[in-house]
């Protein structure tokens, strides 16, 4: 089968159009581009808000009630490599378009869901669409924007669009929520439609590989991350010594360890091994990893402390992130025009570090603590350091790469994002729980001395136990908080030193223009 001709990004407005016309079309694509990735990422969080209505209306114990968001993260952690190669190796766009479709429709039907099966199996097959459309539409970015100060903007748009959509599906999920839970799902349907109606006018389709589907790959590749995915999750809501946790993780590295053997011996590699062979690329999946854990576990935690501590309602709690978003996006914007005239390691690392010091700072919190004065400026401080991590991040991990593979080393940092957050979630959830358990028993047995003494009536005895579970609760993610920002502060290291490419470098296309400081 011959391949389709590619539609260079210079001409996606037509021969003999005026530069206007090309910027205009450019700036369409990048807006699909970007709305599907935003549609992906805040469906990660959307529902959160909306857990205690699903519950009630389907019918939903607490025990599988966490299944609404698993369900979803493991089809969709699991399959990004697989949805990344099979843009490669059948165009892109298509690919992008038959993920977005399919996501729309799964959302559709989970809106209708009326038992818990339904609901779940429509979440799994929101992931699978997610699978297909993410890592192909940061591929597309490489395929439709030039290289240069184009892509660079193109690029900032679309990590404040992975950053900030966490915090846009809080907000959004809040609003709907008010309305009919069932509307965090139908959301998604019209966006999708849309999407899936401008992507043939506005985005080339991309020349497809040479080669087939790498079958054992998939297996291989698939099982250990889902394996792997599953148990973190267990972990985070059972314990890491639970026989399931270890089973899955254990499972999960033996299939991952069989993936790289096989994919080192495969002339049809699902991931090609030069992919993370790379200094520069390898440098930039670690600290998305490590970033990426630190900051979805502080949506969680963060999210807790608002609504139990502050005594947020779930709409004000949403728009208490608001400022998260407006800081991420600003601060994407600059960095992807700092990265014309400064390297990379420069603007990430110090990143890194202001993200950093916004996770300590979370870290200083109390039971008595203002949303303005205790809370506020360390979002900002977070939000504005993740920006300008994301965005250098997120272009080393694609730069120089062959055309041919550019969808799954896009693949590769959504894993790198995905199975970060999973990993974040569980490791400081476990810290919170030692922590909190701890220091509540500490707090406990001293109430239990002054109630015993007869010095507290029964009310006040029952005010100072829902106290003392606050200042358990603020006192574990405190330390939780600490421990992430030790791991933005490893990221910000391995930045200073490792990321050692010049800005310059970024502005050429192939491999062989990517050079090292």
């Amino acid at each position: 089968m011959s391949s389709p001709a590619v539609v260079e990004p210079v001409s996606a407005s037509g021969p003999g159009e005026a530069e206007g016309g090309r910027t205009r079309h450019l700036g369409i694509a990048l807006t699909v581009i970007s709305a599907a990735q935003l549609m992906v990422v805040l469906d990660g969080t959307i529902v959160n808000i909306a857990m205690p209505h699903i519950m009630t209306d389907l019918g939903f114990t607490q025990d599988n009630l966490s299944w609404v968001v698993t369900a979803y993260t493991l089809a969709f952690g699991g399959l990004l490599l697989l949805g990344g190669r099979l843009g490669d190796l059948f165009g892109r766009r298509t690919v992008f378009m038959t993920g977005v479709l399919l996501f729309a429709g799964a959302s559709l039907l989970g809106g209708l869901a009326q038992t818990e099966g339904m609901l779940l199996g429509a979440r799994a097959l929101q992931g699978v669409g997610a699978a297909l459309a993410s890592p192909t539409a940061l591929a597309l970015i490489t395929t439709t924007f030039p290289a240069g100060p184009a892509r660079n903007r193109a690029m900032g748009v679309y990590a404040a669009m992975s950053g900030a959509g966490a915090a846009v599906g809080l907000i959004l999920g809040g609003a709907l929520t008010e309305i009919d839970w069932r509307w965090t799902m139908f959301i998604n349907v019209p966006i999708g439609l849309a999407v899936a109606l401008l992507a043939p006018r506005f985005l080339p389709e991309s020349v497809r590989a040479e080669g087939r589907v790498d079958v054992p790959g998939a297996i291989l590749g698939t099982g250990g991350l889902v394996s792997l995915v599953y148990g973190l999750t267990h972990a985070a809501s059972d314990s890491w010594s639970s026989a399931t946790t270890i089973t899955t993780l254990a499972l999960g590295v033996v299939l991952l360890v069989a993936f790289v053997a096989v994919e080192a011996r495969s002339s049809h590699a699902l991931m090609p091994i030069r992919i993370l062979a790379d200094r520069m690329r390898g440098t930039s999946f670690v600290v998305m990893l490590v970033v990426g854990a630190a900051m979805f576990a502080m949506f969680y935690f963060l999210g807790l402390y608002i609504q139990q501590v502050l005594g947020y309602s779930p709409l004000k709690s949403g728009f208490a992130f608001l400022p998260f978003s407006a800081g991420i996006v600003v601060a994407a914007q600059v960095a992807s025009t700092l990265m014309t005239r400064v390297d990379p390691r420069w603007i990430s690392g110090f990143g890194a570090l202001l993200a950093s010091v916004g996770m300590f700072g979370f870290s200083r919190l109390d039971v008595d603590s203002s949303y303005a004065g205790g809370l506020l400026p360390w979002i900002v401080t977070l939000s504005v350091g993740m920006g300008l991590t994301f965005v250098p991040m997120t272009l080393t991990a694609t730069a120089g790469v062959a055309k041919e593979d550019s969808g799954v080393a896009s693949a590769v940092l959504n894993t790198m994002q995905q199975v970060g957050g999973s990993l974040g979630l569980a490791t400081l959830s476990t810290v919170f729980a030692n922590a909190a358990k701890d220091r509540g028993a500490e707090l406990g047995a001293a109430l239990q001395a002054k109630a015993q003494s007869g010095a507290l009536s029964p009310e006040q005895l029952q005010a100072a136990q829902h106290q003392v579970a606050l200042q358990a609760q603020t006192y574990g993610s405190g330390h939780a908080y600490l421990v992430g920002a030790g791991m933005i502060l490893v990221g910000a290291l391995v930045t200073f030193l490792f990321l050692n490419v010049r800005h310059e470098a970024l502005s050429s296309e192939g491999h062989e223009n990517v050079h090292l400081a």
